[in-house]
């Protein structure tokens, strides 16, 4: 793992935009070992993107390093925070799945990739948090489904450039990679359809973040805000791609300072209705991997 350099602010203030703004909700300790935790996953996803190489070989290889050499910064840090690097090791799977061409062909693909990119690191982020009812696990992974679904839907140009495709196939028929990644589309209908898939996935994200909702009360209270600011910034994302309704739009979305105010106190006042709210988990997926360690 080489050049692997830990860090707690540096790497989340300068890519985890939504996540540094959610961090100053979170106590001292557990803001270092979440930004510490977003500067190893996001080594590796680096890692896995950079110049459009295939990394597989250099990724088993550090899956055979995490299983074998308890000494390493990962496993250290990983022990530390009382975290099975099974779970770490899921997420390296899911980046060895991007290494070759991806086309995910339905919603159980999907789902079952976010949940290895970034449920884990859901599932991880709770252990941080010092979050021990076993009835968390799922709730952590599917806030962490929900977020990369957010992702997904915001990326859809981006990844097709890597000549990856995230949207379920049978969710797009007669799309194909040339439809995603032209710059200038002058087919209204294809553009409609893409712009359809992609609303149904920020649909569909909603379920996983309502889930993650509600394992809020199983978080530490001094934790919970700034867990729930975070999803609702990322959430906010997926909000204003839909507000372009059939249109496929190409460039990367971002919230403006004055939306991420507004979704913040928004998320404040929400926070304070939870216990009426009241929200229960809904069983939406399959059983998946590390969820009851």
């Amino acid at each position: 793992m080489k050049n692997l350099e830990l860090n707690s602010t540096i790497d989340l203030k300068r890519y985890g935009k939504s996540f540094y703004w959610a961090s100053f909700f979170l106590p001292k300790k557990s803001k270092k070992n979440a930004g510490t935790l977003y500067s190893i996953c996001r080594y590796f996803d680096d890692i896995a993107d950079k110049n459009h190489e295939n990394k597989t070989k250099y990724l088993e290889d550090s899956i055979e390093e995490i299983r074998n050499n308890k000494s390493n910064k990962v496993n250290i840090f990983l022990e530390k925070n009382e975290i099975h690097n099974s779970i770490f090791i899921d997420l390296i799977k899911g980046l060895i799945l991007d290494q070759r061409k991806t086309k995910i062909q339905n919603k159980e693909e999907l789902i079952k990739y976010s949940y290895h990119v970034a449920g884990t690191v859901g599932l991880m982020m709770s252990k941080i948090l010092g979050v021990k009812h076993k009835k968390a696990d799922r709730s952590a992974i599917d806030l962490g489904i929900g977020m990369q679904l957010t992702n997904i839907a915001r990326d859809v140009y981006e990844d097709a450039q890597m000549k990856r495709i995230y949207l379920p196939a049978d969710w797009i028929p007669n799309i194909t990679l040339i439809n995603l990644n032209t710059q200038h589309q002058n087919n209204t209908e294809q553009d409609e359809k893409i712009s359809n898939a992609i609303h149904k996935i920020i649909n569909l994200s909603e379920n996983f973040y309502k889930n993650g909702f509600a394992g809020l009360k199983y978080i530490p209270p001094s934790t919970r805000l700034g867990i729930f600011i975070a999803a609702n910034i990322y959430r906010g994302i997926g909000k204003k791609i839909k507000k372009d309704k059939k249109k496929y739009i190409r460039d990367r979305v971002y919230l403006n300072i004055f939306e991420k105010i507004l979704i913040t106190l928004k998320s404040i006042l929400i926070f304070t209705l939870i216990p009426i709210i009241n929200y229960k988990y809904q069983k939406i997926r399959n059983s998946l991997p590390n969820e009851n360690l």
